[in-house]
């Protein structure tokens, strides 16, 4: 099989025995043989095309005869991003039938034949087939039509260009290229369970066009490359956009419902689901015998070995086996309207009915899914608010009268602190990680050192005195021990 921008497959033949004019003459007449269209002759050759119909596959045949050697290749046309088996099969019939057609011609036949030829043959100064290979400047033009959409590699294009142009802004709107922070993938649309449960349901899509460095953007662009050469031509536009969408979708819910704390960017989960959507078509006869069983191998041991790879820390495997089993799901679904092409309404009633599917079962996965970080963070803010109120005493000007001053400490401070305390106990019935709980204890500790604190500090103005001095200023330097010990840096993800 041939994958690539210009599909092919060559091998060598050697002459053996023959001249290269008897050569030329013997694959002329296989060529004639199997139905294909000479278009151009040399004593080094010929070029030969595959009538197939204007509406099907067809190849370009090349027979380049140097040194006793010919070399027979066979090339997609007509913007072909893949040929499954195809070329080789023509170069294979090409061969099979020269050995057939040699051993019923004589050489004189052969010589008699060749006579025939030259007046068709093209004059050495003007053989194409002498050119020399392409120049760098060539297959730089070439590298960069991966870029380019053209019939039958339309979306995939499209999709890499929109990854990078992503990329591409957020460098320039100052993220780290190596290595983001966690702060600048959420701001540009990661998907975090957190945020994404409170609302914002539509990092489900924006994080399949982010990355976390460069490096991380180029294996996920070149993956999604390598199966959009070889699926796009087969679904077309609209099957393969909607499936890479669907396979999106499906891999950020397995993500949000998997995970409780992990930032997920990157397109690796709807690749999956291509991958998904194509072993699905491996198992039908859509794609030819010849080619099914070399490409099931390769296309299996590209996503078990990605699976391997993914239990690896850092790397969102739940993504991964989502997007992977909505490809599945989706793969064969499409296939009933890819066997009748001519049936426009199957195809988009499928389309149809899988989009509503799959974003109804999302949404029901998404509405079920616990956001105890999420309800525990809205949380955490109105005891910052409220820890704001408790603190306003110490705002408070010196000339303050004393009975305000009661007032702020005990109806305000000491009311707020409790209040807090009785915040942290409810945390109890939240499904939180053991660095959160242990948090949390440290915030009740903290919250408790402020009553006694204040209680001291109440006693000492209804009081007026200062015999509590002493340990109201141990219970300050224990409260600044206690924010210190709050305020060691999180690790990241």
């Amino acid at each position: 099989m041939a994958v690539g921008f210009s599909p092919k497959h060559s091998e060598d033949f050697s002459l053996n025995d023959l001249t290269q004019q008897q050569f030329l003459v013997l694959a002329t007449e296989t060529i004639k043989q199997l139905n294909w269209n000479v278009s151009y002759l040399s004593d080094n050759g010929l070029i030969a095309y595959t009538d197939n119909g204007t509406f099907s596959w067809n190849a370009e045949i090349k027979i380049k005869i140097e040194n006793g050697i010919a070399n027979i290749q066979s090339a997609s046309i007509g913007n072909e991003m893949m040929d499954l088996g195809r070329n080789k099969k023509n170069v294979t019939n090409v061969i099979a039938n020269f050995e057939e057609l040699k051993s019923t011609l004589t050489i004189e036949q052969l010589e008699e034949k060749y006579q025939e030829l030259k007046d068709q043959l093209v004059s050495a100064k003007d053989d194409i087939l002498t050119l020399p290979p392409a120049t760098t400047t060539e297959q730089i033009t070439s590298f960069f039509s991966i870029f380019k959409p053209v019939k039958g590699f339309f979306i995939t294009p499209i999709l890499i260009d929109l990854n990078i142009l992503i990329f591409i802004l957020m460098a320039v709107c100052g993220v780290n290229i190596m290595l983001p922070d966690n702060e600048s993938l959420l701001n540009w649309g990661a998907n975090f369970r957190p945020m994404t449960l409170q609302g914002q349901w539509w990092r489900l899509i924006t994080n399949c066009f982010l990355h976390i460095g460069v490096f991380h953007l180029l294996m996920n662009m070149y993956a999604l490359l390598n199966i959009g050469v070889l699926l796009e031509p087969l679904l077309g536009k609209t099957r393969f956009i909607s499936a890479y969408l669907l396979t999106g979708i499906t891999a950020s819910i397995a993500s949000l419902w998997w995970h409780d704390l992990t930032i997920s960017a990157g397109a690796s989960g709807a690749v999956f689901g291509m991958y998904g959507v194509f072993l699905a078509m491996l198992t039908t006869n859509l794609i030819e015998k010849t080619a099914r069983k070399a490409l099931l191998t390769s296309i299996g041991v590209f996503v078990a070995y990605n699976l391997i790879n993914g239990l690896r820390a850092g790397i969102d495997n739940a993504a991964h086996i989502g997007g992977l089993v909505g490809g599945l799901v989706i793969g064969y679904a499409l296939i009933p309207s890819l066997k009748k092409p001519e049936e426009v309404k199957l195809k988009f009633g499928t389309i149809g009915l899988l989009s509503i599917v799959i974003l109804v079962s999302s949404f029901g996965v998404y509405k079920k899914i616990p956001n105890d970080f999420g309800i525990y963070d809205t949380k955490i803010k109105s005891f910052v608010s409220m820890e704001a109120m408790a603190l306003e005493v110490y705002n408070l000007p010196q000339d303050t009268p004393n009975d305000k001053l009661l007032y702020e400490i005990k109806d305000r401070g000491i009311y707020y602190w409790n209040e807090n305390i009785k915040l942290i106990d409810s945390f109890k019935d939240l499904e939180l990680p053991l660095e959160i709980k242990t948090r949390n204890t440290l915030l009740k500790e903290y919250c408790e050192l402020r009553i006694k604190s204040y209680e001291l500090l109440y006693k000492a103005i209804s009081e007026d005195t200062d015999q509590y001095r002493t340990q109201i200023e141990d219970y300050n330097k224990r409260i600044e021990a206690k924010i210190k010990e709050l305020g060691v840096e999180p690790k990241s993800n």
